[in-house]
């Protein structure tokens, strides 16, 4: 072989190598739009359920939602689940919602118990605090974080807790049922790999992400937001959100009240003339 068609040689097999991992993340980038538009569905599903949807008051106060269409559980004896979904986090400096960061849900179960089933997980975070721990690394259900099962419908609105003593309420919907799960003990954390094909960026952390510095993301992720924030939009209309507390202000003096000088000489001619009238016999 002469040195020429060595050199074609290498220069073809670099070419194909770049060739095909351009491809392998287009690929990769189309498998998680599809999991946004999957995402999607199964948000305007649930809401379309007026008996059965996620009380306004909850998503009103929501702090952050995760959406994990899928779940599957298979169990013999021995139970475990796994699946992945994605993740937003309110954000009111530019759009209701910041661009969503994918994460994955497993967990494991043990006793009397066999089949497979797959569910469609909501969650909603009423605290920073569970937000903050995934973002960070993991979190565990039920240890790291409280979690319970959501209430849901109209009759839900009015037996939801007041005081959101409860960190995560959680959801799932099997062959058309929906309502709360029990989730202690799954553990959330991010899918790196999953966010990296989605904004292009090796590397890319979900605090970037949630902080808007990370790369624009594509329509299907739009499309999500979008959903969601029609969705929550209704129900702050009725019960707003919190709001960031501000620091108190100085209350400033009140300053006197001043009147044109032909009032007050008005006014001090009308009383000078009630006090020097004669009374009247």
């Amino acid at each position: 072989m002469t040195f020429k068609k060595f050199l074609g040689a290498i220069v073809a097999c670099a070419i194909s190598f770049t060739t095909l991992g351009a491809a392998n993340r287009a690929s990769a980038g189309a498998r998680e739009e599809g999991r946004l538009l999957t995402a999607t569905e199964v948000l305007e599903e649930v809401q379309g359920m007026p008996d059965q949807r996620i009380p306004d008051l909850l998503l009103a106060r929501a702090y952050g939602i995760a959406v994990i269409p899928d779940v599957a559980k298979v169990a013999f004896i021995f139970g475990g689940r796994r699946g992945r979904g994605v993740l937003v986090v309110r954000n009111t400096l530019t759009s209701p919602w910041s661009n969503p960061t994918f994460i994955t849900l497993t967990g494991g179960s043990w006793g009397l118990q066999a089949g497979a089933q797959a569910s469609d997980i909501i969650l909603v975070f009423t605290t920073k605090t569970g937000i903050e721990g995934i973002a960070g690394g993991k979190l565990t259900l039920g240890a790291d974080a409280s979690v319970a099962t959501g209430p849901v419908g109209r009759q839900g609105s009015a037996a939801t807790d007041l005081n959101f003593n409860t960190e995560i309420y959680s959801y799932a919907r099997t062959r058309g049922l929906f309502g709360g799960i029990a989730l202690d003990g799954s553990v959330i954390s991010i899918d790196k790999s999953a966010n990296a094909a989605l904004y292009g960026k090796s590397g890319v952390t979900a605090t970037e992400i949630f902080a808007g510095q990370s790369p624009s993301a594509p329509a299907p992720a739009q499309r999500f937001l979008e959903r969601l924030a029609q969705a929550t939009r209704t129900s702050v209309r009725s019960s707003p959100a919190p709001q960031a507390e501000l620091p108190p202000s100085t209350p400033s003096a009140e300053p006197p009240r001043t009147y044109p000088l032909e009032q007050q000489n008005t006014s001090g001619a009308s009383q000078g003339a009630q006090q020097s009238a004669p009374t009247q016999q």
